[in-house]
C-alpha cells in the first residue's frame, strides 16, 4: 500500500497505533463516542439524546465528547482519548494516510448534503468569480478542498498560500459570517447551517449548491468511524452503536419535525444558543441523511484533493468496515451499503 499525508495537516501519531492487527475480543466497560454540536450530526445529536446508543450498549456505558472541527476529533483518536467518532470525508481521508491505512475504519454513513458556495447577489448575478476573496473552514477541510476542485474545473487558479485568481482563506464558519456581513470576503463555502445563514442573515446568493455536482445529488458530508484497534477487539460494542445509529436514521424519517426540534434543543444545550426556525429549516431541507457512506464520493474527495496539491497519492482501499452494519440491515430487509 502507497504511503501518503494531506499537506498542513498532519497530526503526531500516538506509539503503537499501527500495531493494530490481531487483536483479541475483550470486555470493556466505556465506548468513547465523539460528534459535533451541529445539523450535519444530527442523528449522532438523536442517538445521544433520546438514549438510543445507550439502550442499545446495555451494561457498556457511553461517554460522549463534542468536537468543532475534524482534525480535533482525529487527533483525539490517535492518542486513545476516543474509540468511535462522526466526522467529514476528509479528515477520515487525512487519518488513513497519516496511518499507513491502519488507524480507523468507516463503519456507516450519516449524512450526504448540504454544503454551497454563497456569494454576493453580484457575483451570483455575473457569474464571475475571478478577483473574489472566499473562505473555507480551513485549509484542506472537506469544503476547502471542494471548493479548489471546482475552482480547478474552471481554469480559475487559487495558491494554498491565498493567491491566484481567487485568494482562499481559511476561516471558522462563524468568522466567515461576519467577515461577510462586514463586506471583508465576496463569499465562502461552507457547510449547513451556515450556507443557509450567509443567505439569510447575510444577503448572500448561492453560486454552487454542491449537490449539483455529484451524481443523484449525493456525497458524503458525514459518516461514522471507529479506531481499529477498538473495532478488532470490540466488535459487539461498535454493533450496538450501529444498531443505534439506524434507529436514529430511522427516526428522522419518520417524524422529522420532531427530530429537528431534539436536535436543535441539544445544540442549545451544548453551544448555548439555538438556530433560528427559519435556518433550521432551511439547512435540513438541503440534508439527506443516510446509512450509506457513499463511498465513490469519498474517494473522488480524494482525487480532488490529490489534484489541488493537497494530498499526495494514496490507496484507500481498506478504510471501510461495513460487515457489521450490513449484518444488521439484512434481517431489517434493507439494501446493503457498498464500498
Amino acid at each position: 500500500m502507497g504511503k501518503g499525508r494531506f499537506r498542513f495537516l498532519g497530526v503526531a501519531l500516538a506509539i503503537g497505533l499501527g500495531a493494530c492487527g490481531g487483536a483479541q475480543a475483550s470486555e470493556v466497560e466505556v465506548v468513547r463516542l465523539g460528534y459535533f454540536p451541529n445539523v450535519t450530526h444530527a442523528p449522532a445529536l438523536i442517538g445521544v439524546e433520546q438514549g438510543l446508543f445507550e439502550e442499545e450498549l446495555g451494561s457498556v456505558r457511553l461517554e460522549t465528547s463534542t468536537f468543532n472541527a475534524g482534525t480535533e476529533a482525529v487527533e483525539a483518536l490517535f492518542a486513545d482519548a476516543l474509540d468511535m467518532s462522526f466526522i467529514g470525508p476528509n479528515p477520515a481521508i487525512n487519518a488513513h494516510a497519516q496511518s499507513d491505512g491502519s488507524a480507523i475504519r468507516i463503519v456507516a454513513g450519516t449524512t450526504s448534503g448540504g454544503a454551497a458556495l454563497v456569494v454576493r447577489p453580484e457575483i451570483a448575478a455575473s457569474g464571475e468569480i475571478a478577483g473574489a476573496t472566499l473562505a473555507t473552514p480551513s485549509l484542506g477541510n472537506t469544503q476547502d478542498v471542494a471548493l479548489r476542485a471546482w475552482l480547478l474545473s474552471h481554469g480559475v487558479t487559487a495558491d494554498l498560500e491565498g493567491g491566484g485568481d481567487v485568494s482562499i482563506v481559511p476561516q471558522s464558519n462563524s468568522q466567515s459570517l461576519e467577515t461577510f456581513v462586514s463586506g471583508d470576503i465576496d463569499g465562502a463555502w461552507v457547510p449547513e447551517p451556515w450556507a443557509t445563514r450567509l443567505v439569510l442573515e447575510g444577503g448572500g446568493e448561492i453560486l454552487v449548491d454542491e449537490r449539483d455536482l455529484w451524481p443523484d445529488g449525493a456525497f458524503v458530508t458525514t459518516h461514522l468511524i471507529v479506531r481499529t484497534e477498538f473495532l478488532e477487539a470490540n466488535p459487539e460494542v461498535v454493533a450496538a452503536i450501529l444498531r443505534g445509529l439506524v434507529s436514529a436514521v430511522d427516526s428522522i424519517e419518520q417524524d422529522p419535525a420532531g427530530a429537528q426540534q431534539v436536535v436543535n434543543d441539544s445544540i442549545e444545550s451544548l453551544t448555548g444558543s439555538s438556530l433560528a426556525p427559519e435556518v433550521m429549516t432551511g439547512a435540513w431541507a438541503n440534508l439527506t441523511f443516510t446509512l450509506d457512506p457513499l463511498a465513490s464520493s469519498l474517494r473522488q474527495s480524494a482525487a480532488n484533493a490529490e489534484a489541488v496539491g493537497l494530498l499526495e497519492p494514496f490507496d484507500l482501499d481498506g478504510i471501510y468496515a461495513l460487515e457489521a452494519l450490513n449484518e444488521i440491515l439484512a434481517p431489517l430487509g434493507r439494501v446493503e451499503v457498498s464500498s
